[in-house]
This record gives C-alpha cells, sequence and structure tokens, in this order.
C-alpha cells in the first residue's frame, strides 16, 4: 500500500491489488470501497479489536471474497474458483489462534502442514531445522511456551515457500502471557515479552518476499515493518515509520538473503 497526499494508491508489482474493494460484516463495513496495492515488504496493519483486521486478512487470504470491487492476490483474481486455487498455492497464513491443533506436536502440525500444501516431509524437516524446533518437535503445542508455539505456526505457514505471508496478530499471545505490570514498568514479564519480540521480529521480516502482520497497538509494528497502516470504521490510513531496512538502505531481496 502506498500513500499519495492522503490518498492510497496502487504501486507498481504490488502483490495485492484492491480495485474499489469493500469488506462488510454484520451489516457494517470493516473496510470501506477503497483502491491500493500492497507491493513487496513488510506491511503492518494495527487497529482496535474489532477493527476488523483478522477478516480483511482472511480476505487477502482467500477464505473470504469482498462483498464489492475486485481482489488481486499475487495476481490472480480471486472472484473466481480457479484464481482463488492459484492464489492460494502461494499463500502462507497464520491466523491469531489455531487451537485446533493444540493436540499435535510441534512436528505433527508443521508435517500437516507440508501435507496439506502438498509438499514433502523434507520440507517440513527443512523448516524445523530452520525455526529452531528440533528439540520442540515432541512436545504438544499446547505444553510449549508461547514464543516457541509461535515459531511452531511459522513453520506450518512457510512450509511451502509462500510469496505471500499473512500473520494476524501474532504477539498477540506474548503480550497476553506478559506480567500486568504499570505502564512503564520493566517487570520480568515485561522484560520477557520485549526478548522474545526481539528473536522472533528479523525471523518475521525473512518469511517471504511480502509478509501482512496485524496488531490491536501501532507500537507493536513501528519501527520494523516497511509500511503501516491503521484500521478505524471502515477505513485504512497510513501512518509515519521507519523501518530498520529502511535505515540500512537494504531491499526485500536483501532481507530475504
Amino acid at each position: 500500500m502506498t500513500n499519495n497526499g492522503g490518498k492510497l494508491v496502487i504501486a507498481e508489482h504490488s502483490v495485492i491489488v484492491a480495485r474499489g474493494m469493500g469488506v462488510r460484516r454484520g451489516g457494517r463495513w470493516l473496510l470501506r470501497p477503497v483502491t491500493f496495492g500492497v507491493p513487496e515488504g513488510v506491511v503492518g496493519l494495527a487497529g482496535p479489536p474489532g477493527a476488523g483486521k483478522s477478516t480483511l486478512l482472511a480476505t487477502f487470504a482467500t477464505l473470504r471474497r469482498p462483498n464489492t470491487g475486485a481482489l488481486h492476490i499475487l495476481g490472480h483474481d480471486i472472484t473466481n474458483a480457479a484464481g482463488q486455487r492459484a492464489a492460494r498455492a502461494g499463500i502462507g497464513y497464520l491466523p491469531a489462534r489455531f487451537s485446533r491443533a493444540e493436540g499435535m506436536t510441534a512436528g505433527e502440525f508443521v508435517a500437516y502442514a507440508a501435507y496439506y500444501k502438498r509438499t514433502s516431509a523434507s520440507a517440513a524437516q527443512s523448516m524445523i531445522r530452520r525455526f529452531d524446533l528440533a528439540e520442540a518437535a515432541g512436545t504438544e503445542l499446547a505444553l510449549l511456551p508461547p514464543d516457541v508455539r509461535l515459531r511452531a505456526g511459522l513453520a506450518a505457514a512457510c512450509v511451502h515457500e509462500p510469496g505471500l505471508v499473512l500473520l494476524d496478530d501474532p504477539f498477540g499471545e506474548l503480550c497476553a502471557a506478559a506480567d500486568p505490570w504499570p505502564t512503564g514498568a520493566a517487570g520480568p514479564g515485561r522484560h520477557s515479552l520485549t526478548a522474545a519480540m526481539a528473536e522472533l521480529i528479523p525471523v518475521l521480516r525473512t518469511l517471504a518476499p511480502t509478509v501482512v502482520v496485524t496488531a490491536d497497538a501501532t507500537e507493536t509494528l513501528t519501527g520494523w515493518c516497511d509500511r503501516l497502516f491503521t484500521l478505524a470504521r471502515g477505513r485504512l490510513a497510513e501512518q509515519p515509520t521507519h523501518s530498520a531496512a529502511a535505515r540500512r538502505g537494504r531491499s526485500p531481496a536483501d532481507r530475504r538473503g
């Protein structure tokens, strides 16, 4: 997504292209009809609970269709079945909670994702190594710490090497697990949360050419996303951000390397 004088526009080589796209739920607009594009890089989407972030991400994941307008993902029109199938082959999607899989071990979860995405068992093993899950592979997801459980989710979402990764509030469980401390306090729970996020953010930045990640608070996404948008009352708005990649002048290809 890019911004031209407050107006969202379509950037060249956009991975997600929406034209007059609108999303409704329960009789209200979660996203009022708008035209925009999402190019390569890491794009953050922040907004209060109930704003529609999860629904919008599910729309990008082709799990639902827009109520109005057109949507192209990875060059495919998802308003028809053939386009949906083609787009899904290149999408990695991790919902905010994957509780249905909590009875599986981390290794089983990644292996099932590989089977579902029609890739090889060796690809699953490669992802387990990539996300440092060897020691956790035999442990049920429900018994793992939130940061390790998130790594397993990322491995499953990326097992087929997608071109677009969609992460719905990946840090939400980490934030919920942190000890409740007063604003500004540096308690052990908050320190642990900060350390876990510091380790995971570089991982998120290398998942795919394009990564879209949501959070309730803009602060969670500020400073490391290439672009940052807010969703509130059905409207998208771009917020200023200065990611680490921008400060170093690195391209998306550099970040993947």
